[in-house]
């Protein structure tokens, strides 16, 4: 009893804690969340990747597995498809994309991958059957293999790398406060 002799309204329960925790877990929306790696050359041109799933071109990555941290996923996801084991520097930002075509929303973690020297970024290759073709891109080359809302998040991050900072976005957009 409290001490104003009422009962108390919340009894510390760690089990009905717990019980309230998974009915939430099993009734609450799902997100989906993938993870992108910006790769640069020696030249500061950046990796485009051209999949055979997608009509357009894309920036390495892909999507994150039940229970996987963003940063885990974008670092296999380069070593399956580019043999790559990079480290990854800075987030660059993150992306709400808003539900479109037969897909719900989407978080997308942008990475910075840092530069590759001359001598690998002229031998990597595809590794898996996943892509079949890389290019290395100017912007203005970028803005013309990627698709619109890709190219505006790529463009965001590409800003977000030169100035040292993260941004948050929402459809490749940054919006205040980010």
């Amino acid at each position: 009893m409290g001490d104003n002799g009422a009962q108390p309204l919340y009894l510390r329960d760690p089990a009905a804690w717990r019980e309230q925790l998974a009915e939430g877990n099993r009734t609450q929306p799902r997100k989906r969340v993938a993870a992108e790696v910006h790769l640069h050359d020696e030249s500061g041109r950046l990796l485009l990747v051209d999949p055979v799933y997608k009509p357009y071109w894309d920036i390495p990555g892909g999507m994150v597995e039940a229970n996987e941290p963003p940063h885990d996923a974008a670092v296999r996801e380069l070593g399956e498809e580019l043999g790559l084991e990079p480290v990854l520097g800075a987030l660059l930002c993150v992306d709400w994309v808003a539900p479109h075509g037969p897909w719900d929303d989407l978080l997308m973690f942008v990475f910075d991958g840092g530069t590759l020297s001359s001598e690998r970024a002229a031998s990597l290759r595809p590794t898996d059957g996943e892509l079949q073709e890389l290019r290395w891109c100017t912007p203005a080359q970028a803005e013309e293999l990627l698709r619109e809302d890709v190219w505006a998040r790529t463009r965001a991050a590409l800003s977000a790398r030169e100035a040292h900072q993260t941004l948050y976005l929402h459809g490749g957009r940054p919006i205040s406060g980010g």
